[in-house]
Order: C-alpha cells, then structure tokens, then sequence
C-alpha cells in the first residue's frame, strides 16, 4: 500500500522492492538500502506537506508505504522544536535519512545490573545523513530534533510494519513497557 505517489519515491519503493527480492542478508540490505536512500533524500521536492505536518503534543510518524508483504515500511517522521522519543527498541533493521533539519540520536546499551546506559556519544544526524538500526547493530535509542527553532524530519525504512511491530521503551532502570506504535494518518 502506497500512501505517497510521486515519481521519485515510486523508484524508491521500487528499488527497495528488487533488493528485497535479490538479498537476504541483513548487511547487505543495509549497505545497498543506504544507497538507496540517499538518493530518496538528496532532493527535497517530493513530500507532500499532508506527511510533513508537525504535531503540538508529539512527533508524528506518517506512513508513507507499506510493503505488499510487510517485507518493509516506509514512514516519515517529524519532528517539531524540543520533541524526543523515549528510549526504545525497533526489533527489525531500519534506515533513518534526514531529509530536513537534524536530529541527535543517543545509543544505549544495558549494563550488567539491568539498567541502561548511554552507548558512546550522541550522534548529530544532519541533512542528507544516514544511520542504521538493529538489533544486531544496536538497537536501543532515544532521538530528538535538534533544532530549536523549527521542525526536522527524517525519512524510516523498516525491515517490517513498523507501525505493528510489539515495540519497547524502557526506563533508566531498565524498566520495560511494551508499545506498538502505530502511525498519524492511519
């Protein structure tokens, strides 16, 4: 299911699609994804404003497209001034592409007590930047906009329907609650 129709995310989709189907390698998805999506986000003239609205109480995560199969899903996720996720897990393999703005991204891992704590330094994903999640890469991450001025939004490629995947956040402690996340405009 395709939500966006525009001729440069049409190749997209359609790019991801043949990967999919040639490749199976979780590595090789991420390195040939990452091309990819770095000539979906090089350009910013093909989002519509109806996937780029910025919501008042929380980011908003629109889905643009769904696989057929559920192999993967495409969203849009944006980002007003000072916004943030928890910290929380994806469980499949993601891309993340800002295509306008910039956001940090802080790793964590869990430390030998149960509790979490951060995994290196935060990253500043800038315009036209890619990063890459998953469980066997690293998983665990809070993320917020960068700028304190306007809205950032980045572009999601997940192995799955990300917005049907039975998620995690967690607390400093390591506390967990479970949470799918659905999308905006569904």
């Amino acid at each position: 299911m395709t939500k966006l129709q525009h001729p440069k995310f049409t190749q997209f989709v359609e790019g991801f699609e043949d990967l999919l189907k040639s490749v199976s390698s979780e590595q090789v998805i991420l390195e040939r994804g990452r091309t990819l999506l770095q000539s979906l986000i090089a350009e910013d003239n093909w989002l519509p404003e109806s996937f780029a609205e910025v919501g008042a109480g929380s980011y908003r995560q629109y889905l643009l497209h769904l696989d057929a199969e559920s192999r993967f899903s495409v969203v849009s996720f944006v980002w007003a001034p000072g916004q943030k996720t928890p910290v929380h897990n994806h469980t499949v393999w993601g891309l993340v592409g800002m295509l306008r703005g910039e956001e940090i991204a802080q790793g964590y891992v869990f430390a030998e007590d149960g509790s979490l704590k951060p995994d290196g330094e935060p990253v500043l994903l800038k315009r036209g930047e890619i990063d890459a999640v998953s469980p066997s890469i690293g998983d665990v991450h809070s993320v917020e906009n960068a700028l304190v001025d306007k809205a950032s939004i980045s572009i999601h490629v997940y192995g799955a329907d990300i917005g049907r995947v039975r998620r995690s956040s967690f607390q400093q402690d390591g506390t967990q609650k479970v949470f799918v996340s659905g999308y905006t405009n569904a």
